[in-house]
């Protein structure tokens, strides 16, 4: 199993602000959709709600420390971080070796050790947020793609990819 950190983040770290995105990169969500359509999508409790419905094509599983959360149907939850990457790792075989962390920020920190790819979307300006990417070390992790793009109305924005 290669579980690969998805996301985009402002140069002041910022993913989040109010359980959304604080910026529209059409590109962005478009290259999110792309990379886990087919995949299983690993994810805490508010990242899902922030989706409000299971997205097709995806396999949903959802940490939670939330004993009362009620899962909804075509998805599957857990609140142990050993037990959920065990039955990513069980589900591989159908949806894929990659399995993508989608969010939130606490999901990233906690499960940064595991991680073996980082897909990220580094936008060129500073946002206002209450979420962040993690800090990772160039030790840790190598710099093996990078692809700029620039749109009218928006800033510069690189899709990154870095590996263990």
């Amino acid at each position: 199993m290669i579980l690969s950190s998805i996301a985009a983040m402002s140069s002041n770290r910022v993913i989040g602000k109010d359980g959304g995105l604080p910026w529209k990169i059409p590109e962005d969500t478009k290259f999110f959709r792309d990379m886990t359509m087919g995949h299983i999508m690993l994810m805490g409790r508010k990242t899902f709600d922030s989706l409000g419905k299971p997205l097709p094509g995806r396999l949903h599983v959802i940490l939670t420390r939330q004993k009362d959360f009620a899962a909804p149907a075509g998805t599957h939850l857990f609140h142990d971080v050993k037990e959920a990457l065990t039955f990513c790792e069980s589900q591989t075989p159908k949806w894929g070796e990659e399995v993508f962390l989608v969010g939130g920020a606490e999901m990233y920190r906690l499960l940064l050790p595991q991680t073996d790819r980082i897909y990220l979307t580094e936008i060129d300006a500073e946002f206002e947020g209450d979420a962040y990417f993690p800090t990772f070390s160039a030790d840790e992790f190598s710099e093996v793609s990078r692809r700029t793009c620039s749109a009218i109305g928006l800033p510069d924005y690189h899709f990154v990819t870095y590996e263990r």
